[in-house]
């Protein structure tokens, strides 16, 4: 594995993790109210369309990292429907 493809999944990792504690954070406390509805459907629309660019290039780091950062931003988006 060479060093762009490890930089590649570090990355992935990295800005999905990110994602976590916030999903969490909402979990907990039932409120999103902090959260932008339309920052949150930007965000999943740019993440999908990164995802369709990895399939295109064949670069299973970018569609792996952004198919789970994909999942994370719906389930944020459900909690800000649901808890509203």
């Amino acid at each position: 594995m060479d060093t762009t493809i490890i930089v590649g999944y570090i990355a992935g990792f990295l800005t999905t993790l990110a994602f976590i504690p916030q999903a969490i954070r909402s979990w907990r406390l039932r409120e999103t109210r902090d959260l932008s509805f339309f920052m949150l459907l930007l965000l999943a629309t740019g993440v999908c369309l990164w995802t369709v660019y990895g399939i295109w290039i064949g670069s299973f780091p970018i569609i792996a990292a952004n198919l789970i950062t994909f999942v994370l931003i719906l389930f944020l988006l459900g909690m800000k429907i649901r808890f509203k």
